[in-house]
């Protein structure tokens, strides 16, 4: 899958850092009953490269990616245990000729207009704005959308329901990126039908 397939999987990219092995599958599943067969599983635990093991292995009509690549190393492990994408919350050349070599497909992080213009040199039109509120949010992406027409964003870091439409109102926004339909307590508590819930809740937002 190439970077505009994966952004338009769902207007909602849940970004998710799984603690316990046994929560993955069950997430994963209330996802897809959600209406979202997308997620970026965080290299921030132990157990995130076992946990998009086993999804890619007994879910593979989830889209499962990994989420906190920073480096070649991290981006290699990924591949390795089944991701089908990743997102970086950075760029670097390193990376980026990682991807191209290992060809998997990155979604880089940017925050700069020096970033965006590293991307586009590099043939990397779609990328992920974060931190995306404290970065300047809906108005960088409006600023951006002149100087890099070409360019697609995922907003990521300070989207939740009561913003999530201004962003994909924009133009050169495809989907966002959020915690808020993944709450860890939630996950801790095995309260799947409510992630559920509030998938339905947000996608019911982003269409509406």
């Amino acid at each position: 899958m190439n970077a505009n397939e994966i952004m338009e999987i769902s207007p909602i990219v849940p970004v998710i850092a799984i603690d316990n092995i046994d929560d993955s599958l069950k997430l994963a599943k209330a996802l897809n009953k959600g209406g979202i067969n997308i997620m970026e599983i965080t290299l921030r635990t132990s157990v995130a490269l076992d946990a998009i093991k086993l999804i890619s292995q007994e879910l593979p009509s989830m889209n499962v990616g990994a989420g906190t690549v920073c480096n070649k190393e991290d981006l290699l492990k990924a591949k390795e245990y089944g991701a089908k994408f990743v997102f970086s919350p950075g760029i670097s050349q390193e990376l980026i000729d990682a991807s191209k070599t290992e060809n998997i497909t990155l979604i880089p992080g940017v925050a700069s207009s020096s970033e965006v213009m590293l991307a586009q040199n590099n043939d990397i039109y779609h990328c992920k704005l974060f931190p995306a509120t404290l970065s300047g949010g809906i108005d960088i992406l409006k600023a951006f959308s002149g100087p890099y027409a070409k360019m697609s964003f995922c907003p990521t870091g300070g989207v939740n329901k009561k913003n999530l439409k201004d962003f994909l109102n924009l133009k050169n926004v495809l989907c966002v990126g959020g915690t808020w339909i993944v709450p860890k307590d939630i996950i801790q508590n095995g309260d799947f039908d409510k992630i559920t819930e509030l998938c339905i809740e947000a996608i019911k937002i982003a269409r509406g």
